[in-house]
């Protein structure tokens, strides 16, 4: 688990600064996802060993979060639909969701090895399948913008990135149950 945290918080640094650099909306929704999902490992780590009700509260905590954080990013993409902006770079948004693709794949193996029944734990694969999923969608996002030249793929695909999230929140707060 600690592996697992320690690459999604790096992976959050490199992609909210290379998103930023870049303008890509897929690039800082992929970054606020793994922050979460970073937060998400922490608490779990605190979890280990706790008592069945303490493991729930920490997946309810974890679907709270994602929700609160897709709805501000969903909120910025609105905006960015709404406002003028800079074409995103494809290329950055291309490499980096292939080094993210690559790090969520290591993750989401070394997380189901675990096998484990906890929610806290199952929570924490459904966020690493979802990252997985995720980081597909910023390059055929990148590949579209190439494409087209136009950015509305990397909106759109910033629009996937939190409704996605949210599912995932939601499966989380019923395991929490």
């Amino acid at each position: 688990m600690w592996i697992v945290l320690l690459i999604n918080f790096g992976f959050f640094i490199i992609e909210m600064t290379t998103g930023l650099f870049s303008v890509s909306m897929g690039l800082v929704a992929d970054s606020i996802d793994m922050l979460a999902d970073a937060l998400v490992y922490g608490m779990s780590l605190l979890a280990v060993g706790a008592a069945t009700i303490r493991k729930k509260r920490v997946a309810l905590f974890s679907g709270i979060i994602q929700i609160i954080l897709a709805l501000l990013g969903l909120t910025e993409v609105v905006r960015r639909f709404t406002g003028i902006e800079q074409m995103p770079h494809f290329q950055t948004m291309i490499v980096i969701s292939l080094l993210a693709l690559v790090a969520n794949s290591i993750c989401l193996w070394f997380l189901q090895r675990q096998n484990s029944k906890d929610a806290h734990m199952k929570a924490s694969v459904i966020f690493s399948a979802n990252d997985v999923i995720i980081n597909i969608g910023v390059i055929v996002a990148g590949l579209l913008i190439w494409l087209t030249d136009s950015m509305i793929p990397d909106l759109i695909v910033g629009i996937i990135i939190f409704l996605i999230v949210i599912q995932g929140a939601i499966r989380i707060l019923k395991l929490a149950k």
